[in-house]
């Protein structure tokens, strides 16, 4: 299963026994929409809907930082994805966080993990079959694993700014990036990583919603001046929009790791340094 897969290939798959479909859209609350609301009103034949929201470490005081292995492994078992399992993510987010639960599923152990190009917005305007309501759900074994190599930390992004080891890519709009736009959490400074590149997330989508790939998606990562040879860490806001950067590196052969904590964290910590205007 590729990485990033058709509507008509998935409406051939939809009775495969080991395929697996989740929502996994997730809204900010200025957004002002109920994610469960949406998906019960309609989704994907078989798809369940993995909470973004829960599926989190709810103690921290950082927003949507990854759960322990054990919280993870208990609510995939719960929505009856297993170990052997395809599993097949789609959004109706703006934030494409089909990106961000591929990412996690991946930290924790999950290999066959693809997002559906254009999301249900695609599949229902192509005249595709939804339901209504939720799915029934049968538990299946998930094992207990995580994978850290592709998480850092703010110790790590900190050495990594004296060292330049790795390329830093921001997934914020340029306005935040910049600092010309103060961040909207309270006590967080604005501005950005010194020696991070600017690629706004949106960049990697075509106008119909769907991911641009080859020679088109290799260029927005070349002209923001990143090496697509070299390693890469993504970072946003809270760790979610950094997903799509890392998805997109992914797409086109680079393994990027992803700082979780992101602007959350760093912006809001007095003794990281902060960078203002371009890169």
């Amino acid at each position: 299963m590729d990485a990033l897969v058709t509507t008509e290939w998935l409406a051939g798959e939809l009775q495969a026994s080991d395929l697996r479909i989740v929502d996994a859209t997730y809204f900010s609350a200025d957004h002002g929409r109920d994610a469960m609301a949406e998906y019960e009103a309609a989704h994907i034949p078989g798809a369940v809907f993995m909470d973004l929201a829960e599926i989190a470490d709810t103690a921290s005081p950082l927003p949507s930082m990854l759960p322990s292995p054990e919280k993870f492994a208990s609510r995939m078992q719960s929505l009856g994805l297993g170990d052997g399992s395809r599993i097949v993510l789609y959004d109706n987010s703006p934030f494409h966080t089909a990106a961000r639960a591929w990412w996690m599923l991946r930290t924790f152990g999950a290999h066959d993990v693809a997002i559906l190009d254009g999301g249900i917005a695609k599949w229902q305007a192509e005249g595709r079959a939804t339901t209504s309501g939720k799915e029934t759900l049968r538990h299946r074994h998930f094992t207990v694993w995580a994978d850290d190599k592709g998480i850092r930390t703010l110790a790590q992004m900190s050495a990594n700014v004296e060292t330049g080891a790795e390329q830093v890519m921001d997934a914020r709009s340029a306005a935040r990036f910049t600092g010309q736009e103060p961040d909207p959490r309270p006590a967080t400074m604005p501005g950005h990583i010194p020696g991070s590149k600017n690629i706004p997330y949106g960049l990697l989508f075509n106008a119909d919603g769907t991911w641009k790939q080859g020679d088109a998606l290799k260029a927005v990562y070349t002209d923001a001046g990143i090496d697509l040879s070299r390693p890469l860490v993504g970072t946003c806001g809270s760790g979610i929009t950094a997903s799509v950067l890392v998805f997109g590196a992914h797409l086109l052969g680079n393994e990027a790791a992803l700082y979780d904590g992101s602007w959350s964290e760093w912006g809001a910590d007095l003794s990281t340094p902060k960078a203002m205007g371009t890169a």
